[in-house]
This record gives structure tokens, sequence and C-alpha cells, in this order.
């Protein structure tokens, strides 16, 4: 491993120089980044509410419909490291407005779609876009703030990059409901042009910090890796685990992955460096927010076909509805590096917001079609929320903290790959677990409307129950693998109490 100085530059006498003045410009650089980082989740979401408008329209199947959504997640978070590696090499600034560009291009496309196979493949190309702009946001963000301001910062985008799907789900529904489902794409463009006008009047210019030399093997065998896992997690849904399309592509999905970790301790310029991953408190960050995916993403689709089918809801009524946990969200979020939670170190935040996480997801299991909005619904979506916040603002700040410079796209890459990765195994699992369920109950049964009804709210409890074992098994990984005592106001650039001051191993 290698030793990095981190707090500043050495004036050649052992005595580090005075760090570098904080840019003026930063919070105006954090709404930016901001907008964008809100842009990119909430396009996971937003058209989930929209879908039955959009099929109504275009005239596609229900066994197709899936893409619309899986297309994106999948060819953003197959392509994210590469992403991080080319704005690493070509220039955050650069890839940041390429990206914002490519990504409205890419929306406008999708909103003007006459046909299924023109919007799957906008909404592929949305994804394309969006990996090469979210690590570069988010590298930004890592070296545009230091200090204690660092754990202010990421609480806004944590808040942002945690309620995104909520919020997604609330646009998504309000605009469906009073303009259309092309106004969810369309929406892009606007976000796009704020952002992309802020990033070249406040972005400095910077020079790339290598030459260009892109690790092509690694990047095909891990889109290839992850894009197998979940094809063979959705294909269990379909056709149960023991068909040879679903262990087969588990099973090409554990070599592919397994080449991929062999090959980058070998490649001459990986595309995932190992020292990024191979650090305790890195490794611990990247898990949290792995398995925050893996717990959400596929929790926000069902919450939304129980309130939409089970209790009859209207889109825009469905948005509204998801609120308290965007809500709790923020709150949680921001308030992470602030109060009564600037005390607690990063373990008890992390498994602590885990903990709340489950318990949100439990009592979702009780849902009925007569549950009361205010009593049953509210409490389990607040409880969600505020581990969500805790969570993810804490992770991201731990997962990007003490990472070198040239490292910083790739690093931030790193982060929100595996939140995407998690989000789309989460949904191809809760999916195929909600199908089982679903179909066990049915078993035997005439399918009578009302059967199907309790059917369908069986597969929904199944969904919140898993997603309640993934929190507390996650809540029981992070406490062992984060050590006790580690500060996350003091994370950035050494990890206290386990590194030398002045260094940070990565």
């Amino acid at each position: 491993m290698t030793t990095e100085p981190t707090g500043g530059t050495s004036t050649g006498r052992g005595r580090p120089a005075a760090a570098p003045p904080p840019d003026p410009r930063r919070w105006k650089i954090l709404a930016v980044i901001g907008l964008t980082q809100l842009m990119v989740v909430l396009d996971a979401t937003i058209v989930n509410i929209a879908l039955p408008s959009a099929q109504a329209d275009l005239g596609f199947s229900d066994s197709r419909r899936q893409w619309v959504v899986t297309s994106y997640a999948m060819v953003f978070g197959t392509l994210l490291l590469l992403g991080g590696r080319v704005a690493d090499l070509c220039g955050r600034r650069r890839a940041f407005l390429i990206g914002q560009t490519g990504f409205a291009a890419a929306s406008a496309l999708g909103g003007a779609a006459a046909t299924f196979e023109v919007l799957v493949t906008a909404r592929a190309l949305q994804g394309l876009f969006a990996a090469l702009l979210a690590p570069a946001a988010l590298a930004l963000l890592t070296t545009t703030f230091v200090g204690p301001e660092r754990g202010r910062a990421f609480g806004v985008f944590g808040a942002l990059a945690a309620s995104g799907g909520a919020v997604g789900l609330l646009l998504g529904g309000l605009l469906t409901e009073h303009l259309s489902w092309r106004s969810t794409l369309y929406v892009n463009v606007l976000f796009a042009a704020v952002a992309v006008t802020g990033g070249a009047l406040l972005l400095r210019r910077q020079r790339p910090t290598a030459p260009p030399r892109l690790d092509l093997p690694g990047t095909a065998l891990a889109s290839s890796g992850v894009f197998c896992m979940v094809y063979g997690l959705a294909e269990a849904g379909a056709h149960g685990w023991t068909s040879p399309d679903s262990w087969g592509f588990l099973t090409a999905a554990a070599v592919l992955i397994a080449t991929f970790v062999w090959w980058q301790g070998r490649a001459p310029h990986p595309l995932l460096p190992l020292r990024i991953v191979l650090d305790r408190v890195r490794g611990a960050a990247l898990v949290a927010v792995f398995i925050t995916g893996t717990g959400m993403f596929g929790v926000f689709l069902f919450l939304t076909y129980y309130l939409q089918h089970t209790r009859g809801y209207s889109p825009g009524k469905t948005g509204l509805a998801f609120m308290p946990m965007s809500g709790s969200i923020v709150l949680s979020a921001i308030g992470s590096g602030t109060g009564l939670f600037r005390r607690l170190d990063a373990r008890p935040r992390i498994t602590g917001g885990m903990l709340l996480a489950a318990a949100g997801m439990a009592w979702m299991t009780d849902l009925s079609p007569d549950s009361a909005y205010v009593v049953d619904i509210v409490p389990a979506q607040v409880a969600t929320g505020l581990g969500m916040g805790l969570i993810t603002a804490t992770a991201m700040n731990l997962g990007t903290a003490g990472i070198n410079p040239q490292d910083a796209g790739v690093g931030s890459a790193t982060v929100n790959a595996m939140r995407q990765i998690g989000g789309s195994v989460g949904t191809a699992l809760m999916s195929t677990l909600a199908a089982g369920s679903a179909a066990a109950y049915l078993a035997g049964r005439r399918p009578t409307p009302d059967v199907e009804a309790r059917a369908a709210l069986a597969s929904y409890h199944t969904v919140f129950t898993a997603s309640a074992g993934i929190f507390v098994a996650g809540a029981v990984l992070t406490f062992f693998l984060l050590p006790g005592g580690l500060s996350v106001e003091r994370a950035h650039g050494a990890h206290p109490a386990r590194r030398p001051s002045g260094a940070a191993r990565d």
C-alpha cells in the first residue's frame, strides 16, 4: 500500500504547508452538483408511475414493460466505473458538461419516442451519460469541500441521493397526472440546462491527471458480470431458480466478477485500483451503500404497487403519499453532521440507520387493504426515511474520504456503482421473490379478482420482509466491519486512531 499526504503539501522542511483556502463559490457549486445528483437518482423511479400511461400510448406488452426501468439502471450501474475513470483521465469539468448535455439529449429522445424500441434505447442512453456524469459530480464535491464543511456538504448530497427515488415518484406522479408521461422525460432538459449553465460558469478547468489509458478488458468483465447477475435474478422470477437461464447467468456472473477482481490486481491501468476498496473503512462504507440500494430500490417499486393497485391511489396521490419518507430522509441526512448526530461515531450512525430502516420495513409487513395511511403507512415511511438518510450521508462521506486526488473520479464512481448495482440487484431479487410468493398463494386456489388481490398483497409482504432482513444483515456486517471510535468529521484525509496523522492509506 502507498501513503499520500492529506494534511496539505510539504514546505520542504518537514512541516506541512497551509491548506489552500476554500473555494468562495463552493456552496453554489454544491447547488449545481446537488441538482445533478437529484436528476440522476430520480430518473431511476420517475417513470415508474408513468409506465401504465406510456404502455397504453405505445402499445407494448406487460412482459416488455420492465425494460423501460431496467435498461436505465443496468447501463448506468455497469458503466459507472468506466465513467469514473474517464472523468479522472479527461477532466471532471469536461466529463460533467458532456454528461449533462448527453443526458438532456437522451431524455428529449425518450420524450419524443413513437415506439417502444426508441423509448428503451433512449433510457439506455440516459444510463450511459449518467455513468459519466454521476462520478464526475461526486468527485467535484470531494475535491471542493474539506474540513468541517465537508460533513455538511455530504449531508446535503446524501439527502438528495437517498431521497431522489421518492422525489422521482412524487414528480412522476404529478407530471403524469397533470401533463403526460412524456413530461417525466422532458423535465430533465430543464434540469440539465440549469446544471450546464452553472457548471460552465462555476467549475474550474482542470488538466487531466494522466494520458487517457482505459482498462477495456476490465470494463468488459465488470459490465458483463453485473449484467449477467441482474439478468439471472430477473429470469429467476420469470422461470424459477432451477431454470438454466437463471443459474446459468448467475454462474457466469460469479466467474466474470471473480475474473475482474483477479485482472484488477494485474492490469497495468486498472479500471478499479484495488487500493480503493481494500481500505477497511472505505470497504465497510461501500458495503453499506450496496445494502441500502438492495433494500430500498425494490421497495419503492412495490410500495408504489400497493398504493396504486391495492389502495387505488391516482398517480399524483401516490407521489404525494411518499412525502413523509422524502422529508425524513432529508432531515436525517442533513442533520447527520450536526447536533446530536455530530457526536456519534460512524459505526452507531450506520448501524443505527440500518436498524431504523429494518424497523420501517417490518412495520410494512402488516399493511392491509384497509390500513390507515396516517397510522399504518406514515410511521413506517418515517422510520425508513430516517434510517436511509443517516446511512447514505455517512457512508458516502466515508466512501470518498482519503482517496488520492488522481483516483477521485473512479473512487466516487465506486460509491455510485455500489448504490446502482445494489438497486438493480434489489429490484430483480424483490421482483423474483414477489412473483414466487404470489404464485405460491395462488396454487390450488381459483384465481378470482379477490384471490389475485390477496396474492398481490402477500407478495408485497414478502418483499418488505426480505428488505427488513437485508437491513438487519447490513447492521450486523457494518457493526463488525467499521472500527469503533471513527469520527466521520475527521475521516477526510485520515481515518482517526487508525493511521498516522498526515497520511492516508489508499
